[in-house]
């Protein structure tokens, strides 16, 4: 008898914790490591709401200096890297080795844009982040069209038409002090065709024509993404004297600078053998169509592991991280819910 008490009262102990992790109560929630090793593992360590809220706001983040105002609409399951990039991003990325992708997609006010926004959880120590993003910026790699990221369509949504072929303007962010991608493209959403993508540094320029930059697409872009990062940041970087400071990082620069374990400092102390060596990307070219080694995009939202699933998710931090897979409460489907600058040659990519 005693033994079975005790077998029931472990049980009970276990259901309860195991409620905590699917509740994502604040209160119970084990704090997430700091630092550059400790942002590895933000990706199923913080609950969806915390790395991607149902609602994102943006005092003057519109053209003109206008209050822009974002709403979630789909979180796509984690994923490798795949399928979820055209092949020459995928090439200009693998230095770093992808570990984990996590993905959504928020639609503006009026439901007429859409922007994906995303975060590649790489397997780099901190000297490879330095050597990628400095290989960013040196040969404007964020601004290449042929490097654009894709889009998440789900099913259901008002994204479901957000393929390839409607992006518009996009954002690409190498860090260095955490080994994290961020990246953002944005598109209309009712699937028009754009046939001139503009990267959102030039979209958001005054007096820019473009449909993006009309649209403001490319302050979609950038907001998004900007807000997404600096709450990663926020979670994982021990603060900084100077932490009053508003960090609004580009691909190639620094963020809290010599604030983590990522500063130049700890990377002189890392093991330089184990990282990849960049190979040469061709000179830039227009955006690819297809999914890597699968010929043709397919259909709109045909996302590999997205479905329709309204409602999903409902609660106050529901789910622990922003997917599936081995992430803590979060199902193996899609979460839905209601609504360039200079081309580089051959040999400069080497």
């Amino acid at each position: 008898m005693a033994a079975v008490c005790l077998v029931l009262g472990v049980g009970l102990l276990g259901g309860a914790g195991a409620g905590a992790l699917l509740t994502g109560d604040a209160g119970q929630r084990p704090a997430i490591a700091q630092g550059f090793d400790g942002a590895r593992a933000a990706w199923h360590e913080l609950p969806v709401d915390e790395l991607f809220p149902r609602t994102l706001d943006g005092e003057a983040a519109g053209p003109g200096g206008a209050d822009r105002r974002w709403t979630r609409v789909a979180v796509a399951p984690d994923s490798t890297c795949a399928r979820a990039f055209d092949p020459l991003l995928a090439k200009a990325l693998a230095p770093v080795g992808c570990g984990r992708l996590i993905r959504a997609t928020y639609a503006d006010e009026t439901t007429s844009g859409l922007t994906t926004v995303g975060m590649v959880f790489t397997k780099a120590d901190p000297a490879a982040m330095r050597d990628l993003a400095e290989r960013f910026a040196a040969q404007n790699l964020a601004e290449r069209p042929d490097l654009m990221p894709r889009p998440y369509a789900a099913r259901g949504t008002v994204a479901a038409d957000f393929g390839d072929t409607q992006r518009a303007s996009w954002s690409i962010r190498v860090l260095r002090d955490v080994p994290v991608v961020v990246y953002s493209v944005s598109g209309f959403a009712d699937g028009r065709v754009v046939t001139d993508p503009q990267p959102a540094s030039d979209a958001i320029r005054k007096g820019e024509t473009s449909p993006a930059a009309q649209a403001g697409l490319g302050h979609d872009a950038q907001g998004i993404a900007d807000r997404v990062e600096r709450r990663l940041r926020k979670a994982t970087t021990r603060p900084h004297p100077a932490a009053g400071r508003t960090s609004d990082a580009r691909s190639g620069s620094r963020s809290h600078a010599g604030s983590g374990p990522g500063a130049d400092a700890a990377s002189a102390t890392s093991a330089a053998a184990g990282r990849r060596v960049a190979s040469p990307l061709p000179a830039g070219g227009p955006p690819s169509s297809g999914r890597p080694g699968s010929g043709p995009s397919p259909g709109p939202g045909s996302d590999s592991g997205s479905s329709s699933c309204p409602g999903s998710g409902s609660g106050p931090g529901a789910g622990r991280g922003a997917g599936g897979g081995g992430n803590k409460g979060r199902g193996a489907d899609a979460v839905n819910e209601a609504p360039g600058t200079g081309r580089t040659s051959e040999d400069e990519l080497r």
